[in-house]
């Protein structure tokens, strides 16, 4: 897609739910939430997306035992794991969710369009390509007018800080 999207997951993220989760690009879990592929255990597989994107999120070793098991992960193992990067109590997701959607939104749009179309080419292509593909992005990205602008403000001491 062409618009970052960020996911609030609370309670149980199984299954298609999970495979939603996964197709985002930050997810945002409550402590209830918990994660589980029960689709090995009723003789069914994945069929939407978890079998491309999941393995790159947490490896393929853990999607096969969670689908080989039954193997429920919880909030806390999931940020470590790699299904989210956020952990909030619950009731606060929501709000992250949209504290972030509101930062990503004031990035430079050539910024959010390479991060959305050109990061996932260079991560499935080989070393060569991959830094080719990141020079060429690179050389546009900074040329644009926006980010002209934004350099200067930084030269001049008008940019936020890191971390605002």
């Amino acid at each position: 897609g062409t618009i970052p999207v960020v996911a609030v997951t609370h309670g149980a993220c199984v299954g298609g739910g999970l495979e939603i989760a996964s197709a985002c690009h930050i997810r945002v879990a409550e402590q209830s939430t918990f994660y589980a592929l029960p689709e090995g255990q009723r003789g069914i597989f994945v069929g939407g997306g978890a079998s491309v994107r999941l393995p790159k999120l947490i490896g393929m070793a853990r999607m096969t035992d969670m689908m080989l098991t039954g193997r429920v992960i919880t909030a806390e193992e999931g940020v470590w794991m790699g299904f989210s990067q956020y952990l909030e109590q619950d009731g606060n997701g929501l709000a992250k969710g949209i504290e972030l959607a509101k930062k990503i939104a004031q990035n430079a749009g050539m910024t959010n369009y390479a991060l959305m179309h050109v990061l996932p080419k260079i991560v499935d292509s080989g070393q060569a390509e991959g830094l080719l593909m990141e020079s060429l992005m690179a050389s546009i990205a900074s040329n644009s007018p926006e980010a002209q602008q934004r350099l200067k403000d930084f030269l001049e001491g008008r940019a936020k800080k890191v971390g605002e």
